[in-house]
């Protein structure tokens, strides 16, 4: 499936300015400021950039790190994970499979059942309760 290409005119037209500046442009929001960290109504956090489907309620946790953090997507083909360099670090970026926006990084320091901690941008989701 290709990807989803619009110009930068077009997607700032669409995001807000932090959620441009976090998706397109790689930045990141101050812990603790993001929307979702307390979230925990059953449902699904969509890419704010495209409306993919990227995490459950069920798989976030209290990382105590400030922002949303998830062990697991919903599915493998829903993020892109990159090398990423900037800083002076050495990290794994989390991109949206279908645009490439810019969610966060994943680290190795979360809980079972992965093991993982996706620490994501709260400014990079968007949410949907589930309607049961």
């Amino acid at each position: 499936m290709p990807k989803i290409s619009k110009t930068d005119a077009e997607w700032r037209e669409q995001l807000s300015p932090e959620q441009y500046r976090i998706t397109r442009k790689h930045g990141t929001e101050r812990a603790g400021t993001g929307p979702y960290l307390d979230e925990k109504r059953p449902g699904v956090f969509k890419c704010v950039c495209c409306g993919k489907p990227l995490y459950r309620t069920d798989a976030k946790f209290e990382s105590g790190t400030g922002w949303p953090s998830f062990f697991a997507p919903v599915s493998d083909e829903a993020v892109a994970e990159h090398e990423d360099r900037s800083f002076f670090m050495r990290r794994t970026e989390v991109r949206c499979a279908d645009c490439d926006a810019h969610l966060g990084h994943v680290f190795p320091d979360g809980p079972q059942p992965t093991g993982l901690r996706y620490c994501m941008n709260g400014h990079a989701l968007d949410f949907e309760p589930d309607t049961e």
